[in-house]
């Protein structure tokens, strides 16, 4: 993860696929996570790494997680799709959990004139916006755009650049202005005041961090 703009690198992940795994009768792969220099919001007590193990399903049509573990004080925790808003707000996507949508193709849902983004049917949305070059040291990749608008939460925007393979050049966040107001004190034109501002339905959202792969660098 790279936070903007310093453009300096934050948080380090290294993943691993660890073999089959089964959860609530649901088969699934298990992924093992070490999270290195966590941002606050990632943070488990004064842990660094943060080790996490997740298991995901990926059908035909979507890409879910079905659980999560770390340890926290000492004490394993484990957390499950049928926990409810324990670990829906972290790791759910989509109604009923559903995941993610593997086979995307444009919709018209979102229409996206530069900087000026406009929802049709509201927000909670997520699209193909356009095809993209996406230079990244030294080299470019032919990419398209999934714009997720507040799907996930209600005050977060992104942006995937996704390759001819169907892996990940480059994700990018967004925060509404008021986004965790409460947390950090200030409305993120002021916290980041040189950084990229897109405009959705009126609203006004601001550039905060990146995430690039190992795949492309």
């Amino acid at each position: 993860m790279y936070d903007f703009p310093e453009k300096k690198r934050t948080e380090f992940m290294d993943m691993r696929v660890a073999g089959k795994a089964e959860v609530h009768g649901i088969e699934g792969i298990e992924i093992h996570a070490l999270e290195y220099d966590p941002m606050e919001c990632n943070a488990v007590g004064a842990t660094n790494p943060v080790e996490r193990r997740l298991v995901a399903q990926l059908t035909e049509t979507h890409c879910r997680l079905l659980a999560e573990s770390h340890v926290e004080n000492g004490v394993k925790k484990y957390y499950t799709f049928l926990d409810g808003d324990a670990f829906l707000d972290n790791w759910g996507f989509g109604e009923d959990n559903c995941g993610n949508e593997t086979l995307l193709t444009p919709k018209g849902l979102i229409c996206r004139n530069g900087a000026e983004i406009t929802c049709a049917a509201g927000k909670k949305v997520l699209d193909v916006v356009g095809r993209y070059a996406v230079s990244i040291a030294g080299k470019t990749y032919d990419a398209v755009c999934a714009m997720d608008v507040e799907t996930y939460n209600s005050s977060i925007a992104t942006e995937q650049f996704i390759d001819q393979h169907g892996r990940t050049v480059l994700w990018r966040r967004f925060n509404r202005d008021d986004w965790a107001l409460n947390r950090y004190g200030q409305r993120w034109i002021e916290r980041l005041p040189g950084n990229e501002r897109i405009t959705i339905n009126g609203d006004t959202y601001v550039h905060w961090y990146d995430c690039i792969t190992d795949y492309i660098l």
